[in-house]
């Protein structure tokens, strides 16, 4: 099949524009390589000091100049249930590495917040930012010097981001993704989402509530709905930085332990100690960067990897924008249904075949690059299998042709979309973002006063004293990167989805962040320029008409342009978000916007 031909033009547009950084990031790279990427270069001082606390076995073959030691970078902690698997990870990742004779050390702990618990919260203010600081708790571990290949152990939102940056920067070294997996399947998403919308109408208590997240929220693993850490997950396996169909097995399982062990065995294999290098730097350049954002179009994933695409993406020298994806989004059908893109999980969407099964529909109909580099080889063909446990061992067998349940896992013959549901909307107000994919088409399009509110428990008060009684635009600002660092408004979904539930027209614009588990409600989010850098969110005022039309890609507020240009921006006291919760470091003040990555770097 040739490839689509705006998958060809935005991949050349893409190169176009990246030429010098692209071109002084691989020199960079090559630089380190020649510099010596291995504990021989360390000084005796300096590797005492690094194998001090090793097993004597381990400080033996450090002491030597050819065994190959791997640095583990991890986010366990036990408050993402996504991320307390990894607990023991590390003792069965040396134990891997011991039998292939070589070694494996901690390098590092990152910090690993789950928004989950904060949002809503004072700290969910950190949340962004979380993911450069993680960028750089990873760099600080890799920084010793005495590695030849690195792990990575992370699944949630900006934890993947973070440490792709971070391997990115030592992107002279092979760099393994090693996810945790899924928890089992709960309640169903729709009926919790059902729950939450009777307790924003105050049907049902809190008890009731807790209940219904309780059996959401249940074990072990990845939440199971498609939000932003699975976002993560399939982009890893995608971007050929996983191993294959490795995104979704659940923890726990045999499977996954053969999982880790083989990942183990990969990255000793690609290190430049033997005949097939593969540093990351190479993985990761400009068609694997579009292949990423093909799968996240063709799978309604997180709105929020409109920023850490972009910010990933320059960590390699590689340099897009909203427009690619916008473009890309036009070209790409939408081939999964999973919540809050339908019923569906992602253990519904691995048993149906996953993400190798994806992979071979995106390159069965052009849309993806198959000449990239993996952490496999050449060619993202190698993709189209799957794990299985054969003779006590694991093997990697061809993936099904087809999806097992066409209901959650479509083809490129029969979508669920025509398009990959992610919008850029450009007018006199910026630009914003919008996912469409659990937008059903009547909502796509609203023009409608202006309720403005400063915070999103303003707009919840006004919800629940019965204020909210006509069509709106909700307006939320001062809720970017600058102003407060832009905490997902993630609890804004239940009271606006009940007034589109009662018939009203309602959207949200915003300079903010919505989650990625965000469905029905229409939301122009990310909007650039933000409220705090005298964006025209700003101007806006009570009642002014404001046209949200996802058909034709605008965003306006319908008041004379000279009026609207003479108005004075809003202001806004800031102050008690900036302390409390460890938000006094100023990160605020040196981030760039949202369209930029919202990256302090």
């Amino acid at each position: 099949m040739p490839l689509n031909a705006t998958l060809i033009e935005v991949t050349a547009r893409i190169a176009q524009r990246s030429t010098r950084t692209r071109a002084d990031y691989l020199e960079r790279m090559g630089r380190q390589h020649r510099a010596g990427i291995n504990r021989a270069i360390l000084s005796c001082g300096n590797l005492a000091h690094g194998f001090a606390a090793c097993t004597p076995g381990d400080k033996a073959a450090l002491a030597g100049d050819t065994a190959l030691n791997i640095g583990i970078i991890t986010a366990y902690n036990d408050m993402l249930s996504a991320h307390q698997p990894f607990e023991d990870y590390p003792e069965q990742i040396r134990a891997a590495a011991r039998e292939m004779g070589a070694t494996a050390l901690v390098a590092g702990g990152v910090p690993a917040m789950c928004d989950g618990v904060t949002q809503g919260q004072p700290g969910m203010d950190l949340s962004l930012f979380s993911r450069d600081l993680i960028a750089m708790s990873a760099a600080v571990g890799l920084s010793h010097n005495m590695f030849d290949a690195a792990l990575f152990l992370g699944v949630c939102d900006k934890i993947v981001p973070g440490l792709l940056i971070a391997a990115l920067s030592f992107g002279h070294l092979p760099a393994v993704f090693v996810p945790a997996g899924p928890m089992p399947t709960g309640l169903p998403n729709d009926e919790k989402a059902r729950v939450r919308q009777l307790f924003a109408e105050g049907r049902v208590d809190r008890k009731t509530l807790l209940e219904a997240e309780a059996k959401s929220y249940h074990s072990p693993g990845t939440c199971t709905f498609y939000g932003t850490a699975n976002s993560n997950q399939m982009l890893m396996e995608i971007m050929g930085l996983h191993l294959p169909g490795a995104s979704f097995v659940n923890p726990g399982t045999q499977l996954r332990a053969q999982l880790t062990k083989a990942a183990v065995q990969v990255a000793l294999s690609i290190t430049d100690a033997g005949d097939t290098y593969i540093p990351v730097c190479r993985v990761i350049g400009v068609k694997t960067i579009v292949n990423g954002i093909v799968g996240l179009l063709a799978t309604g994933g997180s709105t929020n990897h409109a920023i850490h695409l972009v910010a990933m993406a320059a960590a390699a020298g590689v340099c897009i924008t909203w427009a690619d994806m916008s473009d890309l989004s036009a070209a790409v059908p939408l081939l999964a249904r999973v919540y809050p893109n339908g019923s569906a999980d992602v253990n519904h969407f691995h048993a149906a075949g996953g993400v190798p099964v994806l992979i071979r529909e995106l390159l069965g109909a052009g849309l993806l690059h198959g000449d990239v580099t993996t952490i496999l080889g050449e060619g993202l063909e190698r993709y189209c299998v799957e794990p299985a446990l054969r003779n006590g061992g694991l093997e990697f067998v061809p993936a099904p042709e087809k999806s097992a349940d066409p209901k959650v896992l479509g083809s490129a013959e029969k979508p669920f979309g025509a398009t990959g549901g992610l919008k850029l909307l450009a007018g006199n107000l910026g630009q914003a973002i919008i996912k469409t994919s659990a937008v059903k088409p009547e909502h796509r399009f609203i023009e409608a006063p202006a309720r403005v509110f400063k915070s999103q428990s303003q707009l919840q008060g006004a919800f629940k004293t019965g204020a909210l009684t006509s069509d709106m635009v909700a307006v939320l600002r001062f809720a970017g990167p600058r102003a407060i660092g832009m905490p997902e408004l993630h609890r804004l979904t239940p009271p606006l989805g009940v007034l589109l539930d009662r018939g009203l027209k309602v959207a949200l614009l915003t300079d903010g962040r919505m989650s990625g588990a965000s469905g029905k409600v229409p939301a122009a989010i990310h909007l650039t320029p933000e409220a705090i850098c005298d964006g025209p969110i700003a101007r806006i005022r009570d009642g002014d008409m404001i046209r949200l039309d996802v058909e034709n890609g605008t965003l306006d507020v319908l008041v004379d342009e000279a009026e609207f240009a003479a108005r004075s921006p809003a202001r806004a006291d800031l102050g008690d978000q900036h302390e409390g919760m460890g938000r006094e470091p100023r990160m605020r003040a040196s981030v760039g916007p949202a369209d930029k990555g919202a990256s302090i770097f």
